[in-house]
């Protein structure tokens, strides 16, 4: 008879304490009767010679594809090909286009639930064992964040997100430009900054204690467990980094620009309006070298938004069962939306850093977790690509029925910002285009 030695269960509910305070180990196979593999993802340093920035953009009602798709690929657009199109006409040469691409097995417990992993490509969202992973701005933000007083920005036109971390938390979104201009550009009095240094010394004191009492776990653990504990110690390490380099931050000024503080506007049916305010602050906290990555989700809204021709619920447009009055209205809305984005490439484009515009360093990722939103369909997704220094002008459109996974196109645009990634996700090799 084989001697099989079985090791007792670690408790799910085991932390490193330090006094008061507590932290919840990540999930070990020790905790668990069965074995579960991990594989981590490979990424090299990035390139600090200049910034190179992302920005991620997603309308989680989507957008009606046929008035954005052309009728067949083109290498050189004009932006007469679609009635979107035009509202990008003066950036067409600055952006690609995508269609044929998604995240596979996005069916989830709601029609919308894809919008939960749009930048993570996780399978089957909000269904029963569902988990998210890590969403690429913040593997990116992991990378090259420690650069910037802000390793990332996470916003919001509804204070949601679609930024997690590395333990599949959601990470709210900012939703308040005023709010938002206060962190990046308003000091803090002496006794404020003082405040904050202590607590974040404190932070970085249990930190220290929870690493290093984290080594009495070792012994009941096995290989897999080993290294899914030195993952989680590396984090921790990371976060201590990060508090250093917040207490170092706090001593610093902050930028002196010469701009109004914004008002908030409190009216939401204002949605396209909000949505100009916060591509504003994006501009504002590139240009200062505040963070090199941002996430901006746009939601709708069950109300009419403020848009002259618009009598109809934004989410029930969304639904139009191919109603041609209801498209009609859809497509004034969206066609504020794709002119908004458009002011917002203009004012990237319109400022200069060392010889380049600020939309050639930063790379734009805009689109939809919905192909067709009336359906709630999420294949052949509409992707916008802007910025970053790519072969831009044309339409890519890629295999509509058995779709590229749009994690691909992440390992392209991780590229872009100095992070070279072997996977991410769902991919399956990187896509390149010319």
């Amino acid at each position: 008879m084989a001697n099989i030695h079985v090791r007792p269960r670690l408790s799910r509910r085991s932390v490193l304490r330090s006094g008061t305070a507590a932290i919840a180990l990540p999930l070990l196979d020790a905790m668990l009767p069965g074995r579960i593999g991990s594989q981590a993802l490979a990424a090299t340093e990035p390139s600090i010679d200049k910034p190179r920035r992302f920005v991620a953009i997603c309308a989680t009602l989507g957008f009606h594809t046929p008035n954005l798709f052309p009728q067949t690929p083109k290498q050189k657009l004009t932006g007469d090909e679609s009635p979107y199109l035009r509202m990008l006409a003066d950036n067409v040469d600055r952006i690609s286009l995508f269609s044929g691409l998604s995240h596979p097995d996005q069916q989830g417990n709601n029609g919308h639930a894809s919008e939960l992993t749009w930048l993570t490509s996780a399978r089957r969202p909000g269904l029963a064992g569902f988990k998210n992973s890590i969403s690429i701005d913040q593997l990116l933000a992991s990378r090259v964040g420690l650069q910037t007083r802000f390793p990332s920005l996470v916003l919001s036109s509804s204070g949601r997100s679609m930024s997690w971390s590395r333990s599949g938390v959601e990470i709210p979104g900012v939703s308040s430009p005023a709010k938002l201009f206060k962190s990046l550009f308003v000091e803090g009095t002496p006794a404020q900054k003082a405040d904050q240094i202590r607590q974040i010394q404190r932070g970085r004191s249990i930190l220290d204690t929870l690493n290093t009492r984290s080594t009495s776990f070792r012994k009941q653990l096995g290989h897999d467990d080993l290294q899914k504990l030195e993952q989680y110690t590396t984090s921790v390490r990371d976060l201590e980094q990060r508090l250093v380099q917040s207490e170092d931050w706090v001593a610093r000024p902050k930028p002196k620009i010469e701009v109004t503080a914004p008002q908030d506007i409190r009216d939401k049916l204002l949605a396209i309006e909000r949505q100009e305010l916060l591509f504003d602050m994006i501009v504002l906290a590139l240009q200062t070298d505040s963070t090199r990555t941002i996430t901006l989700q746009l939601s709708g809204m069950n109300a009419i938004p403020k848009i002259n021709g618009v009598s109809t619920d934004w989410h029930n447009l969304s639904h139009h069962g191919k109603d041609p009055d209801k498209i009609a209205e859809l497509q004034i809305i969206e066609e504020a939306e794709f002119a908004a984005f458009n002011r917002f490439l203009s004012k990237l484009r319109a400022v200069e850093e060392a010889g380049q515009s600020l939309l050639d360093s930063t790379t734009v990722l805009y689109g939809s977790n919905l192909g067709n939103a009336s359906a709630h369909n999420w294949r052949n997704l509409p992707i916008v690509v802007a910025g970053g220094g790519f072969p831009h002008g044309g339409y890519h459109a890629l295999d509509a029925d058995e779709n590229t996974p749009l994690s691909n196109l992440f390992l392209t645009l991780a590229e872009s910002v100095g992070v070279s990634l072997d996977s991410f996700g769902s991919s399956t090799g990187k896509l390149t285009w010319s």
